[in-house]
């Protein structure tokens, strides 16, 4: 009888979150599995909205793990740390964890030339501000206020003394983002660090002759100069024209047929009509404004177009663009955004935008062949808040994230888990969202026992959770399936502790909470090796 070549025999495909061997135990006590630094550091950044409290990690604790983390590989691999910075502003869409990360790639990179631990190569490009330092700090500079964002989070830690790398990254950035557009949006006197502090600390060259303009202008706004807008500025003078309206001739601006055109060349938000207005935001209002709102802002104020009573035909605009696949794509939204916007909505119109829009955000599904085991966790800790806006959770993405792939697999079986576990009811062509709505909330972490009861040879396990498991529930989840059979968990959290091995051997880790962990599943039962998701 062959030993090796076998029926079930396949290639040893490896993926990128791997365990060392070293064993620790889990925030309630059970065995747990270390992870490599690059793993921790992953696995946390694409979980970790900071200052945020998690279920088992205070804010400051929970922050502290991770700029320390990308202190030490800022140094000891910077080209792969500077990778994961630059994808987790973007693809990643977290801002920022980005923002943070990237200080502090510079903070210990400057450190270490300051202590004479860098190559003479590597010192001599941290001095010129060139090398990594420059481009990461322009990397993860998406957004017109993130610069100032950045100088805030710089100077709060480190004081007014601005390295060159991060001034020489800020001001490539600003040549991208700083538009009359985003000066209307985001240069309010909130903002400790407004665009004209910005552009006086970094000195930059314009890219085009009106950003000169622009730049002056904003110097003069902070400074609460009366100086005459600059001609080249056009729809700053819109924006001008409007704000000298008479209060009581506003409203009826709206209802003439120029009303979208003159709030759309003034670059008018519904924040900003709201307050120009003065007054409430009804079915008017918000049908003159809907047409040149983004999508984020169409996506949350559902609810008010509702309460407004805005027309039939307006949210029948507003449903088009909601469920358009390319706008989802586009918009970058987590899918657990549509479960939320689902979740708060007092109308039946949005139910079914709704649902093709949170399956256009998971664009990375496989249709997996064969049968498949889809375990959800619904223990006490994977309902800790996401973040502090929002209602949602990790359970909620878990569920999310678990009922995609049972309804995309060609077989699957949904489970349910915490201290027990029990079988979610699934049909072909059900609605994802109607499929939420049967998840509980399922008390402790019995992650072994759960696989146990529910594994009748599978093709392969799914386990969607925060790896915790308590102390009194016996084994590692993944020995309960057979070596032959792949067995991914999908980490929502975080933690520093795994539930099992991970990394070979048909056992892997994926992380995160958007769809992207979904394209390694197919290449690993490939037999192809899967890579971090950048290019590092």
């Amino acid at each position: 009888m062959s030993r090796f070549n076998t029926r079930t025999a396949r290639p040893n495909a490896t993926s990128p979150v791997t365990t060392t061997g070293e064993r620790t135990v889990t925030f309630e006590g059970a065995t747990g599995h270390v992870r490599d630094a690059k793993s921790e550091l992953f696995l946390l950044a694409v979980a970790n909205m900071v200052g945020t409290d998690t279920f088992y990690e205070k804010a400051g604790d929970r922050d502290d793990r991770y700029e320390q983390l990308v202190r030490q590989l800022a140094v000891d691999d910077p080209q792969w740390t500077a990778g994961l910075l630059g994808w987790l502003r973007t693809e990643g869409n977290l801002r920022t964890a980005a923002l943070v990360g990237a200080a502090e790639f510079v903070k210990a990179r400057l450190a270490a030339v300051a202590r004479g631990d860098l190559a003479p190569d590597a010192q001599a490009a941290s001095r010129l501000g060139g090398g990594f330092n420059r481009t990461v700090i322009s990397s993860v500079l998406r957004r017109a206020d993130e610069p100032g964002e950045l100088l805030a989070y710089w100077t709060s830690r480190y004081g007014r003394a601005i390295p060159k790398p991060v001034k020489r990254g800020i001001e490539d950035a600003i040549g991208r983002l700083y538009t009359e557009r985003a000066l209307l949006k985001y240069d309010t006197a909130g903002y400790g660090f407004r665009f004209g502090d910005v552009v006086e600390l970094v000195h930059p060259a314009p890219a085009k002759v009106w950003q000169g303009d622009l730049f002056r202008h904003a110097i003069d706004r902070r400074h609460g100069r009366d100086a005459a807008i600059p001609e080249s500025l056009q729809t700053l003078h819109a924006r001008a024209h409007l704000a000298a309206m008479p209060v009581a001739e506003r409203r009826k601006l709206l209802t003439g047929a120029a009303a979208q055109s003159a709030l759309r060349d003034a670059a008018m938000t519904w924040e900003a009509l709201a307050g120009w207005l003065q007054g409430p935001m009804d079915a008017t209002a918000w049908e003159a404004v809907i047409p040149s709102m983004g999508y984020m802002a169409l996506l949350r104020n559902l609810r008010n177009f509702d309460e407004a009573g805005v027309s039939d035909e307006t949210a029948a605009a507003v449903a088009a663009r909601l469920s358009d696949p390319e706008e989802v794509v586009r918009s970058r939204q987590f899918p657990f955004r549509f479960l939320a916007a689902y979740k708060h909505v007092p109308s039946l119109r949005w139910g079914h935008p709704l649902e093709k829009a949170l399956g256009s955000s998971l664009v990375n599904v496989p249709a997996l062949r064969g049968r498949t085991l889809v375990l959800v966790d619904r223990s006490g800790s994977m309902f800790g808040g996401i973040s502090e806006r929002t209602q949602l959770n990790r359970a909620d993405s878990a569920a999310i994230f678990g009922t995609a792939v049972a309804l995309a697999a060609e077989e699957a079986d949904l489970v349910e888990f915490g201290t027990g576990s029990r079988p979610v009811p699934l049909r072909r062509g059900e609605s994802m969202l109607r499929v939420l709505a049967k998840f509980g909330e399922m008390g402790g972490t019995n992650t072994a026992d759960a696989v146990r009861q529910h594994f009748r040879g599978h093709d392969r396990v799914l386990i969607v959770t925060d790896e915790q498991a308590h102390y009194s529930y016996y084994g590692d989840p993944t020995e309960q399936v057979p070596a032959t059979v792949p067995v991914y968990t999908w980490n929502l959290a975080g933690y520093r502790a795994g539930h099992g091995p991970s990394g070979q051997q048909n056992r892997h880790t994926f992380g995160g909470l958007t769809d992207a962990a979904f394209r390694m599943a197919p290449l690993l039962e490939a037999g192809r090796t899967a890579a971090w998701p950048w290019k590092s």
